[in-house]
């Protein structure tokens, strides 16, 4: 944690995000920190934990959700949202109403779309970020107790001006050979339809072997399921075993469900 590439930084995760990153960022530290000079790039940037939790100089970032790198991208402008945030049920609705608007007219990219976003995700049921196949964001009014909203992210733009996005698919994602690449696919479970194209089993096997095929240093992290233990290992990767902090409540045992941290060419 103390080379000049990668050390901890004060910004925290700007947004609520399911199967966020930030309890395993002490398990990536020995590996993150043997490797300073490389560029980082996340094809699944998701909530940002890895990233904030090292700062590096040089970040590429990537998710296939368009409107979390919309918001991202007016954070590296430095965003201050004016209009109203309220913990109250009708207003959600409007204010839900009014983003899904914006994405049917064209104002997806907007800083309005951006502040719509910022709120939802606070405000809606357990952060979730969830599109119908119509690319409407869909999740319910979450009846939090008390919310404390942001306003300015002004924070966020001198370390994200250094720092690039992009949406797209990540086999997209222009990798340079000596990249470290950190990839945090969707978990291997039911649920996987966080943008409006699902993540499923495909997707899953087309991640692991892109990156497989990176010649860099690369780590994946996913859900220990059989089938994703058997691909990685198929694929060649180191596999490690980690509790994370959430419980299986479906097997009516509430035993820790186990992440692997699968790793290649760390040299």
């Amino acid at each position: 944690m103390h080379s000049q590439l990668f050390r901890p930084y004060a910004l925290k995760p700007p947004l609520k995000w399911a199967g966020g990153k930030r309890w395993l960022v002490p398990h990536l530290a020995p590996i993150l920190s043997a490797h300073p000079g490389r560029r980082l790039v996340e094809p699944f940037c998701g909530g940002l934990a890895v990233a904030l939790g090292f700062a590096p100089e040089r970040v590429l970032l990537n998710d296939g959700n368009p409107h979390l790198i919309n918001f991202y991208s007016w954070l590296k402008r430095g965003l201050k949202i004016s209009g109203p945030m309220e913990n109250d049920e009708d207003r959600f609705y409007e204010n839900r109403e009014r983003f899904n608007k914006l994405l049917r007219t064209g104002g997806q990219e907007s800083s309005e779309a951006a502040s719509l976003f910022y709120y939802l995700n606070r405000t809606a049921f357990n952060g979730l970020c969830r599109f119908n196949r119509r690319g409407e964001f869909n999740v319910p009014f979450g009846r939090y107790p008390r919310i404390n909203y942001r306003r300015d992210f002004s924070p966020y733009k001198e370390l994200f001006e250094r720092w690039d996005f992009l949406s797209g698919d990540f086999e997209k994602v222009p990798l340079r050979p000596a990249d470290f690449v950190y990839a945090d696919p969707p978990y291997d479970v039911e649920f996987t339809q966080y943008a409006k194209e699902k993540f499923g089993w495909e997707e899953q096997e087309r991640a692991a072997e892109w990156c497989s095929r990176h010649p860099g240093p690369v780590v994946l992290s996913n859900q220990a399921t059989d089938a994703i233990v058997r691909l990685y290992e198929r694929l060649g990767f180191n596999l490690r075993f980690v509790d994370a902090p959430r419980r299986i409540s479906c097997t009516g045992d509430r035993t820790p469900a186990k992440e692997v941290i699968a790793s290649k060419n760390l040299g």
